[in-house]
């Protein structure tokens, strides 16, 4: 999907693509008219998460394992009412067939995949992975948070 100003005065459709609970694939169409901009969902929410995760790291620094981000990022999100999973497994199929499974660090508002690393460097496999991740479940947007620097590394993956 491409999504593309619109021109003044024009009545435009723009579709967002989001997972259920259920794993199953949902579209949201919205409307924008006379020139404005459409206020995407997942812009808001990326702030937010972004927010979430610059307190985490403030008060925990680096030098921690993925897990406590993790488990840090949790709570955080609990005290400002997301809805996120866990750990949620996933299917991985090849040609129609289950081929196996993989967990996901965090998935949040069904929308936004966060992929948690605490490295030294986030190299081209980190964003690979997060592709990977974001085809297999059908997302459009992924995070790449890297906590092992002393400012947090973010890095948006649009698939």
């Amino acid at each position: 999907m491409i999504i593309t100003k619109a021109r003044k005065y024009e009545n435009t459709k723009k579709t967002q693509i989001i997972m259920n609970d259920n794993n199953s694939i949902e579209k949201i169409s919205f409307d924008t008219v006379d020139g404005e901009k459409a206020k995407y969902d997942f812009e808001e929410l990326s702030k937010k998460i972004i927010g979430a995760a610059i307190k985490v790291h403030r008060e925990l620094g680096p030098g921690f394992l993925e897990s406590i981000y993790e488990q840090a990022l949790k709570v955080e999100f609990a005290e400002n009412n997301f809805h996120f999973d866990s750990q949620k497994e996933i299917k991985i199929k090849y040609l129609g067939i289950e081929v196996g499974q993989h967990r996901l660090d965090l998935l949040v508002e069904n929308q936004i995949l966060l992929e948690i690393k605490a490295v030294k460097e986030l190299i081209d496999v980190h964003f690979a992975q997060l592709r990977s991740y974001l085809k297999a479940t059908g997302l459009r947007i992924g995070l790449l948070l890297n906590f092992a620097k002393p400012t947090l590394e973010i890095k948006r993956v649009v698939y």
